[in-house]
Parts: C-alpha cells; structure tokens; sequence
C-alpha cells in the first residue's frame, strides 16, 4: 500500500458502491423501531464495529471463509434469513429479536450484521479489492463510517421530519423492500449452492 496510489476517482466509485450497498439512510426506520423497543444503539460502536469488521475483511475475507469451511454463497444465504426474519417483523408488527440481551446488544446483532456488515457489503468489499488500490478503499471505507455514525446519531430527526405516521408507513414500505431484498439474495445464493453440489 503506498500513497502514490492514491486516486480521488477510485475513492469516489468506491465510496458511492459502498454506500448503497450499505445502504445506512434505508436503515433509518430499522434503527429508530429498535430504539423504540428499548434497545440501546451507540452510534460510535455501530461505527468502529462496521469498520473494523470490514478493514478485516477487506485483508482476511477468503482466508476467514476458508478457516471455518464457509463460502460467499453460505454467508449470503444466512444473512438473508436474518433480514427475512426483520423484514416480517417491520410488517407485521411482531417480535422476534428478542430483548434478553445486554442492553446494547442491538447493536451488533442485527444492526451491524446483517444490515450494515452483511453478505452484499463483504462480496462487494471482495469485488473492490480486485479493482481499486488498497488505500482507496480503506478511506471510502472511512467516510461511508462517518456517514454511519451521522446518521445511526441523529436518527430521532425522522420522526421530527416524517412524523409518526409517515414513520409508520415508511417502516411497512421498507419492510416490504428488505422482504424482497432478503427473498432475492436467498434465492441467487442458493442457485449457486445447488450447482456446487450437483
């Protein structure tokens, strides 16, 4: 890694594919229904947690994967689960991540996995290693974490903004998105798995 390979067009392709992959601003109704069930969120956590969990992926990914006998397509498929599982509790309005965890429990599980560290920001952080230097992506790395902690920190301003309502309804709308994303991300992995077993 050397800072002559610095390049403001390789941060900038990588920042903006990391940030809609992460996906943080969609994430808002998510993050404000867990806080309104009592569970604490630490915005610098969620933070230094999603970026050292993917500055360590970004070296050690193949390597982590191969440890543990896991492909992309297994890590995919279970992460898809736990956003199903999200997904059908913004919809139907039922529980199932439990409160029985330290209070900050949430966030960790699901907040920083699978929501902002999942399986689509760890193929995507694979697929940059491959075309962008090092260092280009650590800093896009960096500001999608400053963008992070921006937004999990003033995430109270959508009520203000929305209203209860609008909350309400955008929380049904992105339940429904997270829904598809979680049937599309299951369906494609496991596609691959089958034919790695055929």
């Amino acid at each position: 890694m050397s800072f002559s390979e610095l390049s403001l067009q390789e941060i900038a392709s990588a920042f903006m594919v990391l940030f809609a992959v992460i996906d943080i601003t969609g994430a808002e109704p998510i993050i404000y229904d867990l806080q309104k069930n009592g569970k604490k969120i630490s915005a610098l956590k969620v933070a230094l947690a999603s970026f050292a969990l993917l500055l360590g992926f970004l070296y050690a990914g193949d390597m982590l994967l191969e440890l543990f006998s896991v492909d992309i397509s297994s890590f995919a498929v279970a992460g898809s689960l736990v956003i199903f599982l999200l997904a059908v509790e913004m919809i139907f309005g039922i529980l199932i991540f439990k409160n029985d965890g330290p209070k900050d429990a949430a966030t960790i599980i699901p907040l920083v996995f699978p929501l902002i560290v999942g399986a689509g920001t760890l193929t995507t952080i694979l697929s940059l290693r491959a075309e962008f230097h090092t260092i280009n992506i650590i800093i896009a790395l960096l500001l999608n974490t400053i963008v992070v902690y921006l937004v999990v920190k003033n995430v109270h301003i959508i009520e203000k903004v929305f209203g209860k309502g609008g909350v309400y309804i955008l929380r049904k709308f992105l339940g429904i998105i997270l829904l598809a994303i979680s049937v599309k991300l299951f369906t494609s992995n496991l596609t691959s798995l089958i034919e790695i077993f055929q």
